[in-house]
């Protein structure tokens, strides 16, 4: 049985591990190719898009995909609802695996809002130096406004558009909460910026922020594709296709 894996996430990973070395399966794990030197992955990687829809419509078709699981980020709103039409035109099973999103706490001062552009128009209200978390990419929802500064953390460079007065903070986590402590104080940030990713990796700034009395822009995170059964861990959908391995084999006999 051959399992494709839409990854970039530290739960694709994850999966990727626990279901390498499997009998009678076979494991791709595809990266949208967007981070410079992404880590090995157990089992075979593949690097780049697909073309859209119909192009994934023709991958799993060509390559014999039994099971598609859609592990990309939160965010990664496009590829999701390619696969999602993809995996029904070939009439491939699909799972999403899906982190669970962040639940403020007694203290948080949360803004929610639903896009970056809306965070962008919050901002000039709530400080004037802002912890961007969001990303290298959709910087150009922040580049107009001039009279605040960024400091902007992301794996790689951003290109323009983006923010005039900006610093910019290579980093990848996951991240430690005195680490996120001092650069808060360090930069005297008096705003954060972060979309609803979920996880430990990045949560620390989160609590960072509260204990120093922050306020945080949280955009919410888009649903899943209607009709894909979503599962919160990489455990859980190690589980869902070991099932389907099994059926398989049993109809097999």
């Amino acid at each position: 049985m051959h399992v494709l894996i839409l990854g970039g996430t530290a739960e694709a990973r994850r999966l990727a591990e626990l279901l390498h070395g499997v009998p009678g399966l076979e494991l791709t794990s595809s990266l949208a190719g967007r981070i410079a030197g992404p880590r090995p992955l157990p089992g075979e990687t593949r690097i780049g898009g697909f073309g859209g829809a119909d192009g994934l419509t023709a991958w799993l078709r060509e390559h014999g995909v039994d099971v598609v699981v859609d592990a990309t980020h939160p965010f990664a709103e496009t590829i999701s609802h390619h696969a999602a039409r993809a995996a029904a035109t070939a009439r491939v099973p699909l799972l999403a695996l899906r982190r669970p999103g962040w639940v403020p706490e007694a203290g948080d001062r949360w803004h929610e809002v639903g896009s970056l552009a809306e965070a962008a128009r919050a901002l000039p209200a709530l400080g004037r130096r802002v912890f961007l978390t969001t990303g290298r990419l959709g910087l150009a929802a922040f580049a107009d406004l001039d009279d605040l500064w960024f400091l902007v953390r992301s794996v790689d460079a951003p290109q323009p558009p983006h923010p005039s007065r900006m610093e910019i903070l290579l980093d990848r986590g996951p991240f430690t909460l005195d680490g996120e402590r001092e650069l808060l104080r360090r930069h005297r940030v008096d705003v954060v910026v972060t979309k609803d990713s979920g996880g430990a990796a990045t949560a620390p700034k989160l609590t960072a922020a509260r204990e120093a009395g922050l306020p945080v822009v949280v955009v919410r995170r888009p649903p899943a594709p209607q009709g894909v059964p979503v599962v919160p861990t990489p455990e859980d959908a190690a589980h869902r296709v070991r099932e389907a391995l099994r059926e398989a084999s049993s109809r097999n006999r």
